[in-house]
């Protein structure tokens, strides 16, 4: 006999969606997803029919009501997590939303005590995929006092992305849409808050080299309202110092990577364009690439692990609401020292 059929409605199937998450479910037995709702009703009729999902909706709110749904995906962009969340948790329905969380702290927090208020219902966001491939290899390394004491962090999520200025704004430059998440700073921060001690001061500053670029809404300009480049230094708890450099408007930029440099060894894990880890130690010349077997690499396994943990099966890893809030709170900690031109202290 099979187990109990998860119905799954999905609210905002943009790429990520479809790439992973609908055929990741689709893999899962004894899971259907029932339902689906996306930005305009042409591209949510185009979803259903690709995917062969048999309902559709004008609006979120009808799928976050319909009795038939178990549990809804938000795939939307940062600016509906939180409505759709927590009227999703209100409803009874566990919650897997896209990262990053939610735009700001105030809405993560938000989140966070709704679904506390449904101990019985899972509440999950998608992580960040860089560092799930060797995540338990990092973490081995510093167990076993591979770097000695940490001194110094690097993280480095600097490219071209938004370099040609000619191209229409992205949402990602919308800080009506995405808030206080500014370039891969809060994805980056999750993979390395995997690895390090808590952050308990930050200092930034900002910039936005092109005011303006072609609205993605018709005729003229819309102003970019998150910044294009950002330097941000911290200080661990224990004593360590970390850089972060995030750019999206540089040419031939070191991409995406981050860098543990202790007193005995250092490990380097570049994230793009494939995921790949160094490491060296002290009395060696050079470092060396760590090749480590099939069977011990992590991996994507984000709708399994939330139909896992619906069915009591195991607990959420990556990503829950309160690893989200911690995220959000170094997010909210670097707007508000690039606001005021000063250091901010942490915890908030």
């Amino acid at each position: 006999m099979g187990k109990k059929t998860i119905r799954i409605g999905i609210v905002g199937a943009g790429a990520n969606t479809k790439s992973r998450h609908i055929p990741g479910f689709q893999a899962i037995e004894d899971v259907e997803i029932v339902g689906v709702v996306n930005s305009t009703p042409a591209s949510t009729q185009k979803v259903a029919r690709k995917f062969g999902i048999p309902e559709t909706y004008t609006h979120w709110q009808e799928l976050v009501e319909d009795p038939d749904i178990d549990a809804v995906m938000i795939g939307t962009w940062p600016n509906l997590h939180c409505d759709i969340t927590c009227m999703a948790l209100e409803a009874g329905k566990h919650v897997l939303t896209e990262a990053r969380m939610a735009r700001n702290l105030a809405e993560a927090q938000k989140m966070l005590k709704v679904s506390q208020a449904r101990p019985d219902l899972i509440a999950q966001i998608v992580p960040s995929p860089f560092g799930l491939k060797y995540n338990q290899e990092v973490i081995k390394l510093i167990s076993q006092k591979y770097l000695g004491t940490l001194r110094e962090v690097v993280v480095l999520g600097a490219d071209d992305t938004f370099w040609d200025y000619s191209k229409k704004l992205h949402w990602r430059q919308d800080k009506e849409i995405s808030g206080n998440n500014v370039l891969t700073l809060g994805i980056l921060h999750e993979t390395l808050s995997r690895w390090v001690p808590p952050t308990e001061r930050v200092f930034a500053q900002a910039s936005i080299f092109e005011p303006q670029r072609p609205s993605a809404h018709g005729q003229g300009y819309a102003d970019v309202t998150i910044p294009e480049s950002l330097q941000v230094v911290t200080r661990l708890q224990g004593g360590a110092n970390a850089i972060y450099h995030l750019s999206g408007s540089i040419l031939f930029g070191p991409g995406l990577q981050i860098h543990l440099y202790g007193n005995h060894g250092t490990i380097k894990v570049h994230f793009t364009p494939e995921e790949k880890i160094f490491v060296g130690h002290l009395g060696e010349e050079t470092m060396k690439e760590i090749q480590i077997s099939q069977e011990e690499q992590g991996g994507w396994r984000v709708e399994a692990e939330f139909i896992g943990a619906i069915r009591g099966e195991e607990i959420v890893h990556f990503t829950d609401f309160a690893t989200g809030v911690q995220y959000m709170e170094f997010t909210e900690a670097v707007t508000q020292s690039c606001e005021k031109n000063e250091p901010v202290t942490l915890p908030l």
